[in-house]
């Protein structure tokens, strides 16, 4: 196995009412705050996943910090957690909620990002979109 990377998260916001579920999507990415190198691939969920994993609390301050938000304004989703080979080395991938009512669209949009639906995922690598299918799944239960 690979040295372990800093983690990536994956950042939604769910609507509490509607179930409306939107990813934050920057320039070219849906991972915070940067791709994936060329040639990366998603471990099956069924492979061995490395034997220290990353508490997500650091990595949500950081993310929030980053985005301008407030400590709590995004939660760590328990049930998601991926793994990424790369050429550079393993990068563990998060899933992280928006807690507030309403997506931060000043946030996103201060940082060139945007609220996207999967739909709008289109494009991506295939490696971004097999993470965010497996997100949606978790999302939606």
């Amino acid at each position: 196995m690979s040295a372990a990377l800093a983690p990536r998260l994956i950042l939604y916001h769910k609507q509490a009412t509607s179930a409306r579920t939107r990813f934050l999507r920057f320039a070219d990415t849906l991972l915070a705050f940067t791709a994936l190198p060329t040639f990366s691939a998603v471990r099956d969920e069924d492979a061995p996943q490395s034997s220290v994993v990353a508490h997500p609390a650091p990595v949500l301050r950081q993310a929030e910090q980053r985005l301008g938000l407030a400590h709590g304004d995004l939660r760590a989703t328990a049930d998601y957690y991926a793994e990424v080979d790369t050429p550079h080395g393993t990068v563990p991938v998060l899933l992280a909620e928006f807690t507030a009512i309403d997506p931060p669209f000043d946030a996103a949009e201060a940082i060139g990002g945007r609220f996207v639906a999967i739909t709008e995922a289109r494009g991506l690598p295939t490696v971004e979109l097999e993470l965010v299918r497996r997100a949606y799944t978790v999302i939606l239960g």
